[in-house]
């Protein structure tokens, strides 16, 4: 610890210095884990109440003491741990570290990798963690930079809705030096023997529970407001014409509709079609669209949920809002946990190990937006 006369000499130092001893504690004490990103630079700057200027004189600091780097175009990360404490008198022993790929760290896969943290961390096991923004050079990048960097796993979300032949792009993950799981993914043609190891939320189940709730209730015409081009928008999709079909629902003309970005006046020519169609209830792929359906609803006098019935997918931000959502909840914790179990054991097994293919049931969450008891 520093003394009286330290702290005193340091609180006079230049105040990125002040700043980089900040944060050098921060991490020391775990406010970011090992392989975690820092905040962006705007962002970090305006908690420490400091300009970006002195934010990046900090995180210098930090980046020649080796408690920081930074990778191109992906941001600034806590290093990996280098060497596990030993037991006195013994040799120091290096740490096994898994590196995580996901797409975002900002919506639906926090609660993921917290799953894949708590196994990991409990196993003794480090984490490096990335993200490809949905960019599927940068996840090559990014794939390219955790084995060069030593890590003996991977925890992989590829982005295989935006490539040209997701398949191919599944057997190559193959050829990688260390074994790996698809987390939230899955091969999309695969041969019978596909040795790929995945654990995903049963998404067309998912469907199927809130479409079988809103039948429960009553309804018989019931559309679905989806989007395009996300990892799970055409299995969703699909999810919902095949429940439609079991469950007996009418899908008349313009209850479907899927876009790349619902506008507000999109949502709201939908809703306009609800009502003329005799469309008593919506099945919503995304928290915010759905939020914003039940706005538009009610702006042209649908009251929810006694004329309009809403059911979202994702319980990411539906309990927000003058009216919560009914929502299916992927097991988002339960995947990233089971899927680093699985990679455990591979790691543990080497090339003999045995394949496996884990899709999880989510939930249904009774709130207002649907007209049932909450937790009916």
């Amino acid at each position: 610890m520093k003394s009286a006369k330290e702290r005193d000499s340091f609180l006079r130092g230049p105040k990125y210095l002040q700043v980089a001893e900040r944060l050098r504690r921060e991490i020391a004490d775990g406010a970011w884990a090992p392989g975690t990103q820092l905040p962006v630079e705007k962002e970090l700057a305006g908690t420490l109440a400091v300009s970006v200027n002195t934010l990046r004189r900090a995180v210098s600091e930090l980046v020649d003491e080796g408690i920081v780097q930074r990778r191109q175009g992906a941001g600034t990360f806590v290093a990996p741990p280098g060497e596990a404490v030993a037991e006195e008198g013994e040799q120091p022993r290096s740490r096994r570290l898994v590196g995580v790929l996901v797409p975002s760290t900002t919506y639906y896969y926090p609660r993921v990798v917290d799953g894949i943290q708590r196994v990991l961390r409990d196993a003794g096991v480090g984490v490096l963690l990335a993200s490809s923004k949905y960019d599927p050079a940068l996840e090559r990048e990014e794939v390219r930079a955790m084995v060069d960097s030593g890590v003996q796993g991977l925890l992989l979300v590829p982005n295989l809705h935006l490539l040209d032949d997701p398949q191919a792009h599944v057997d190559a993950l193959h050829r990688l030096p260390v074994p790996h799981v698809l987390v939230e993914r899955f091969p999309p043609a695969p041969a019978p023997d596909d040795p790929t190891t995945y654990v995903t939320t049963d998404h067309p189940g998912g469907v199927c529970l809130a479409v079988r709730h809103l039948r429960s209730l009553g309804h018989r015409r019931i559309g679905h407001l989806g989007r395009l081009r996300t990892g799970t928008a055409d299995i969703v999709a699909r999810g919902f014409d095949e429940a439609a079909e079991l469950l007996g629902v009418e899908v008349v003309d313009g209850s479907v509709a899927r876009q790349d970005h619902w506008t507000e006046e999109g949502i709201t020519a939908y809703v306009r079609h609800c009502a003329e169609a005799g469309i008593t209830a919506v099945f919503c792929h995304g928290d915010r669209d759905a939020a914003a359906l039940v706005v538009a609803a009610r702006r042209h006098g649908l009251s929810v949920p006694d004329a309009f019935a809403v059911v979202a997918y994702d319980d990411e931000v539906a309990e927000v809002g003058d009216v919560p959502l009914t929502a299916v909840s992927p097991p988002k914790e339960e995947v990233g946990a089971l899927a680093a179990q699985l990679l455990l054991s591979r790691m543990e097994s080497g090339p003999g190990a045995v394949s496996h293919r884990v899709r999880i049931q989510p939930r249904l969450i009774v709130r207002a937006s649907c007209g049932a008891a909450p937790g009916g």
